[in-house]
């Protein structure tokens, strides 16, 4: 063959984009009327190429850097053999990963990402998950794997046994030549940057979008990017250290705190709003995947009839959004009041993993008993590490329960609110102020509950909707057990989802998925609507001053117990992108690309990007806001003093 010991090299690209190819045309078929929108079917291919060569660029680069030592006459039985495994490997990976692609659009709106990583660290709920959930497609794709992989194997076995080597002369004459070529098909552009996958976002679409990469590329990206998360704002620009505090500082709710501690540059002293003799306890119900999409006064479905009734009894959230779309940003959000940023949950970083600020910290040094009770098994998404580290003094997880109903994520809401109720008597009687944070399960995919326990919204039994109703269900039955308790006069109660389950749709921020209900309730709590826009950031600054407890903390969230009426505005991390919101003004921050101005419907949910000229002064509050996160974990200054 003509391309003599590189042969087997280009054949790894030709099969390569030739897999790649027919699968973002199964895919872009398959989402066509949101392809067709966008306006870009053409330009999809085209830089859908692009991609695919950077990729295998990647892959052919260490073949090659080894060709100059190994790729000679008198070891090619050697280089033959290598390179045939190695192309196997290659398009074996890219191979599984675009058949993995299509379950994982459908359950997050975007190609595998550092979703995918992540979950390879937990594989007993990820197994039990597909197994129970997904399990035709799993064994499909697994078996499509096999059968296709052997048959590349095969192909390129018998490629290159008619692979003719050239003498040592011409090998190292022609290779910088190679070199130089697969060079520039992994640079792709003639720029002072390589290419990133953030290049290819043509549309507003962030589903379109990574339809043009691959997922191979995506998840390889991902995965370097996660070496870089100390840094990871970064991502958008830079901004002066002081111009970021000064910006944070100058939020209204924080006029008037005295920042005094160099060291900490957030930490204040907050003041509770409500003076009480005896600090009030705090119970925190994390409910998994409770988007608005299920609560019908939130423009959702009927499937929270329990949640409905409460709302009346309590501080009511009617614009409430979540910082994130996983449960660990959730964590951060709520139990920290920690913003978000592109990394990955501090929940999870090596940094944030001692004495890092959380109210179960805080509480701890006002005299409070603080634990942390889960249906599963806590050391899932790192929670048992994070927790232990930063002021919870009691893990309850999936272990200490005996439940009478148990799947793939752990005990049902029901049995673990059974044994929520049980440890709150507990603690009652050892008179001493305490904090429970209760994280329920029961709404995750495959959605396993109970028999018999509610009439179905769906016909078929394991669906999402019936998987919140059953959890809604638990909950109401929680709350109303708990009312009959002698503790229910002395706790303040916060029911509030993590984020919705799914976060899909055409905007390049599906800012509507972000929307959560939040409903503070319990002790002398009187009903009330707070209608100006919050994040989950507010809620920690809020509960202390319900609470009764005054302390110094990092966090920059609001104390709607102050204040309630002043407009608000949110903070959402939504893969690489940034969102902004006050009022229906919202800015996008991109990665290597400008801010972007978007206007909000919130009746609808739409998100128009064609909002003109962004606001300089709006661009400077979200850049501030999504450097400091960053800034303070790297620098470990978001903590108490010592």
């Amino acid at each position: 063959m003509w391309a003599g010991p590189y042969a087997g090299i280009l054949q790894m690209l030709l099969i390569g984009l030739v897999l790649l190819s027919m699968s973002r045309i199964a895919l872009v078929a398959w989402q066509w009327d949101r392809v067709q929108a966008t306006g870009l079917s053409a330009s999809i291919f085209f830089q859908g190429i692009r991609a695919d060569l950077i990729l295998l660029g990647y892959f052919a680069a260490i073949p090659l850097l080894l060709a100059p030592f190994i790729a000679h006459r008198i070891s090619s039985r050697f280089w033959k053999t290598a390179i045939v495994y190695w192309g196997t490997f290659a398009l074996v990976f890219i191979l599984f990963m675009e058949l993995a692609s299509p379950q994982f659009i459908m359950q997050y709106d975007i190609r595998p990402n550092r979703l995918f990583i992540e979950y390879l660290a937990y594989p007993r709920e990820v197994f039990a998950t597909l197994w129970n959930g997904f399990r035709a497609a799993v064994i499909a794709g697994i078996g499509f794997t096999c059968l296709l992989g052997a048959a590349i194997f095969q192909l390129l076995r018998r490629a290159a046994a008619d692979t003719v080597m050239w003498p040592a002369r011409k090998l190292l004459l022609v290779w910088p030549l190679v070199c130089l070529a697969v060079f520039v098909q992994i640079r792709s552009t003639t720029g002072h940057r390589p290419a990133n996958p953030a290049m290819f976002a043509l549309t507003g679409d962030a589903m379109v979008n990574s339809l043009i990469i691959n997922s191979g590329w995506s998840v390889l990206t991902a995965l370097g990017s996660m070496r870089n998360e100390a840094v990871s704002s970064e991502i958008y620009g830079t901004l002066p250290r002081a111009q970021v505090l000064a910006q944070v500082r100058a939020a209204p709710w924080l006029q008037g705190a005295r920042f005094d501690t160099p060291e900490l540059p957030t930490l204040h002293r907050q003041e509770a709003a409500i003076t009480r003799a005896r600090p009030l306890n705090l119970v925190i119900v994390l409910q998994e995947s409770l988007g608005a999409t299920f609560v019908e006064s939130l423009g959702g479905l009927p499937v929270t009839p329990e949640l409905e009734k409460l709302k009346h009894e309590g501080w009511w959230f009617e614009q409430l959004y979540a910082t994130g779309t996983r449960s660990v940003r959730g964590i951060e959000a709520v139990v920290a009041g920690y913003a978000p940023t592109p990394a990955r949950s501090v929940v999870k970083l090596s940094l944030a993993q001692q004495n890092f600020y959380t109210l179960a910290a805080g509480l701890g040094r006002q005299g409070y008993h603080t634990e942390f009770v889960y249906g599963g098994e806590a050391h899932f998404d790192n929670m048992r590490s994070f927790f232990t580290g930063n002021g919870f003094q009691k893990i309850v997880d999936h272990t200490d329960m005996r439940p009478a109903f148990t799947g793939s994520w752990g005990a049902s809401d029901e049995d673990l609110f059974d044994k929520s109720l049980e440890r709150l008597a507990h603690l009652h009687a050892r008179n001493k102020p305490f904090f429970s944070l209760i994280f329920t399960s029961s709404n995750h995919e495959p959605f396993e509950f109970p028999d018999g326990k509610i009439k179905l919204h769906d016909p078929a039994k394991q669906t999402v909707n019936n998987a919140v109703k059953y959890a809604d269900f638990a909950l109401g039955k929680f709350i109303r057990e708990a009312k009959k308790q002698a503790y229910w006069k002395d706790t303040v109660f916060l029911i509030v989802a993590d984020h919705d389950n799914r976060v899909y749709g055409n905007s390049l921020v599906p800012i509507k998925k972000f929307h959560i209900p939040g409903l503070i309730l319990g002790a002398d709590i009187q009903p009330k609507r707070v209608t100006a826009i919050a994040s989950q950031i507010d809620l920690a600054p809020t509960l202390l001053s319900l609470l009764g407890v005054s302390s110094e903390h990092p966090m920059i969230g609001r104390d709607f117990a102050r204040d309630s009426t002043t407009p608000g505005r949110a903070l959402m991390q939504f893969e690489n992108y940034y969102a902004w919101l006050e009022g229906s003004s919202a800015t996008i921050l991109r990665p290597g690309k400008p801010p972007l101005a978007a206007r909000y419907a919130a009746a609808s949910g739409e998100l128009d990007t064609n909002a003109g000229i962004p606001n300089q002064e709006q661009v400077a509050r979200a850049m501030a806001h999504v450097m400091l996160p960053s800034l303070l974990y790297r620098e470990q200054r978001y903590r108490l003093p010592r």
